[in-house]
């Protein structure tokens, strides 16, 4: 950290920073300064500290109260940012206290999380009871950039369809693989069909996923591919939301296979395979260096790809 970057940070300290922040939701300094027990003069002489801390005026204040400025705007988005990072920093360090004694921190894309992470999670869990596994779920390209950044330690997803316009530099392993069906009301034309190729697929309505999902990336290429447009109607953030529109007519569907076995239950459906060779899909686990991971991180790789070897994300295939 630069000296500069020090003296700033030595500046503002966390009270003035939760009182801003109390004067900026209720807009006013009398009322913030009731809901944090303390004198309203006291509040006013922390947010003029804190406005010369800065060097710029953070609030306008007028007889009704105070509205921020755009500098207060700005500090108002930050403040919030390192208090809700402290909370979860007493959070974490709260459960050490308790007998945790690790932390990891997973992204995971839809697929991964539906079709396989439940139950190897839980078996790791059961193995390691004191460590702690922090999973989200994001589309694909937003799981790689976490990685890159060091907002997750791993990920899994679908590496080449998500890095496809941009190389990154990670390390990635095998984990499990799925393929892609079409899903159709059990009464639809297609039906009866043994298989079918997704060109075929493109004379008819599509239910998807958001657009920047592995599946419908992939499909928007293989449209273009074939020089036919994509009938995606209707999107939908969820597999069970998807079969539901699919069991109601409003369109055909891509899942991956064992996601639709699992949701046997949701409408009378019928799964097609697809012929197209992308409809192959490898889910990989993604890091930015497995050997410089901490002990708990790399103990929850060893126990999904256990036989992995590490390739760099831009030298994988797009699937």
């Amino acid at each position: 950290m630069k000296s500069s970057e020090r003296s700033f940070a030595r500046r503002i300290d966390l009270t003035s920073l939760q009182l801003f922040v109390a004067v900026c939701e209720l807009g006013s300094i009398g009322r913030a300064a009731e809901r944090e027990f303390i004198a309203a003069s006291a509040v006013s002489k922390r947010l003029s500290d804190l406005e010369a801390a800065v060097d710029t005026q953070l609030l306008y204040r007028h007889s009704r109260g105070v509205t921020l400025t755009p500098a207060g705007e700005s500090l108002l988005h930050h403040a919030r940012t390192v208090l809700f990072g402290l909370e979860r920093m007493q959070g974490e360090l709260s459960e050490y206290a308790d007998g945790v004694r690790g932390h990891v921190r997973m992204h995971a894309n839809i697929s991964a999380i539906f079709q396989f992470l439940p139950e190897d999670l839980g078996a790791f869990a059961r193995e390691h009871n004191q460590i702690k596994i922090d999973l989200q779920e994001h589309l694909s390209s937003d799981v790689l950039h976490a990685v890159q950044e060091g907002a997750a330690d791993l990920g899994i997803c679908n590496v080449g369809m998500a890095s496809a316009n941009g190389a990154l530099e990670l390390q990635t392993r095998p984990y499990r693989a799925d393929n892609l069906v079409l899903v159709v009301p059990r009464a639809h034309t297609l039906s009866t069909l043994a298989a079918i190729n997704f060109e075929e697929v493109l004379d008819w309505d599509i239910v998807g996923l958001h657009a920047n999902s592995s599946i419908s990336l992939a499909m928007r290429a293989a449209a273009a591919a074939a020089g036919r447009p994509l009938r995606q109607r209707i999107q939908v953030t969820g597999l069970d939301a998807m079969c539901r529109m699919i069991d109601s007519g409003l369109g055909v569907g891509l899942l991956p296979d064992r996601a639709f076995e699992l949701m046997r239950g949701v409408g009378n459906l019928q799964a097609i395979p697809l012929n197209d060779a992308w409809a192959h899909r490898e889910l990989r686990v993604v890091a930015r260096d497995f050997d410089a991971l901490p002990v708990t991180a790399r103990l929850l790789v060893e126990h999904l790809a256990p036989r992995a070897t590490p390739t760099t994300a831009s030298d994988t295939a797009p699937e």
